[in-house]
C-alpha cells in the first residue's frame, strides 16, 4: 500500500499500479481497490493512470473487469468501493 499510495513520487504510484494490473489477480487487484479507496484526487488519477497503461499497452492482461466483478461482493466496504471506479476505467478503455 505504501507504494501504491506513495505521496513523494507519484512514478512510483503508477508503475505499481500498472505492475500488479498485469498480475491481474484478485489478491493484486484488491490492493489497486483499497489504494483507490483512501487515495487522494492526484494518487488516484496516478492509479488510474497505472491501470490504464497495463490495460492498453500489452496483449493478455487478464480481465480486470472480470476480477472487479468478483470484488464488488467483497467483505470490505472500501474494496467494493474502489473496485466499482477501476471497473469504470475499464469501461472507459473498452469503448
Amino acid at each position: 500500500m505504501g507504494l501504491l499510495l506513495d505521496v513523494e513520487d507519484t512514478a512510483v504510484t503508477r508503475q505499481t499500479a500498472e505492475a500488479l494490473a498485469r498480475v491481474g489477480t484478485v489478491a493484486a487487484v484488491r490492493l489497486i481497490a483499497l489504494a483507490v479507496a483512501e487515495a487522494d484526487d492526484n494518487q488516484a488519477d496516478w492509479l488510474h493512470t497505472g491501470v490504464h497503461d497495463a490495460l492498453v499497452g500489452a496483449d493478455g492482461v487478464p480481465d480486470i473487469a472480470e476480477v472487479c466483478g468478483k470484488l464488488a461482493r467483497d467483505r470490505e466496504e472500501a474494496v467494493r468501493r474502489g473496485a466499482s471506479d477501476i471497473s469504470v476505467w475499464t469501461d472507459d478503455i473498452r469503448h
